[in-house]
């Protein structure tokens, strides 16, 4: 039988491709024969920064199934975030027992699967598109994975360790170092899940990000998770994201004619 998870992917990934709207993104330099140039400098922002303004997609790490792949591959990160970790995730003794389950069930229970919103570390890893808005004070994150947004404030608003009300992506603030975008983010709620093997995310996680564009057409993405309530000791991966030229945001609404609930059975 197929796990539920490649099912998922089968469906998030066969009708997309060809809903997306064409439009020429501009800006883009270009190599002598006239090709999108990739590997130029990272462009700046008024103020000197790099700016991170695009749109972007995980890096397409998957292998390809025998039957080939589709326009848009699954990152693996997406299935298991700790793949490229050499020992890895730290697991609390819970948190190891509690993601072996929800495996056993084949993610019925992820609530991406109920159409409830991803947590952060799901939408740095969604194959959907996410578009950067980057302001003097503000950076946005425009997910296409259920309409999502995110703000990174970076106009010097101090922290909040424990906010009146936990959010799916928590409270993000962040400040540049030289050419690294560095944003800290508290206030989750309590039990998301990182990836589609349901690895833990508590109310306790801090998430550290650090943006760097290191070209025009990539974007690093250093993220360490401190979640002591769910995990031994704080760990980072590092996931790569490409600049997706000549198109934009579609809505993407998991609820709008949904029928797949009721046949979640799991096992």
């Amino acid at each position: 039988m197929k796990t539920f998870a490649a099912v998922f992917a089968i469906l998030l990934a066969q009708p997309l491709h060809a809903q997306w709207v064409k439009y020429p993104t501009r800006g883009v330099p270009r190599t002598a024969d006239g090709k999108p140039n990739l590997r130029a400098p990272a462009p700046r922002a008024p103020d000197g920064k790099p700016d991170l303004s695009g749109m972007w997609e995980p890096e397409k790490n998957r292998p390809c199934p025998p039957e080939g792949c589709f326009d848009m591959q699954i990152p693996n990160e997406f299935l298991n975030i700790g793949h490229s970790l050499k020992d890895g995730l730290p697991y609390q003794p819970w948190a190891a027992e509690l993601r072996k389950a929800r495996m056993e069930q084949n993610g019925k229970d992820d609530p991406v699967s109920r159409c409830l919103p991803p947590s952060l570390v799901q939408l740095h890893t969604s194959p959907l598109y996410r578009k950067i808005i980057q302001t003097s004070g503000v950076v946005l994150i425009l997910n296409e994975f259920a309409v999502n947004f995110r703000q990174l404030f970076t106009d010097g608003r101090p922290a909040i360790i424990d906010p009146l009300q936990p959010a799916y992506t928590g409270f993000s603030t962040g400040k540049w170092e030289g050419d690294t975008l560095v944003v800290q983010t508290t206030g989750f709620k309590d039990a998301q899940w990182l990836d589609r093997n349901g690895s833990p995310v508590t109310d306790k996680a801090k998430i550290t990000e650090r943006f760097r564009r290191v070209n025009f057409g990539r974007l690093e993405i250093e993220l360490t998770v401190d979640d002591p309530k769910a995990y031994t000791a704080p760990w980072t991966v590092k996931l790569n994201q490409d600049i997706v030229l000549d198109t934009d945001l579609v809505e993407y609404v998991c609820l709008e004619n949904e029928r797949d609930l009721p046949h979640l059975i799991g096992k």
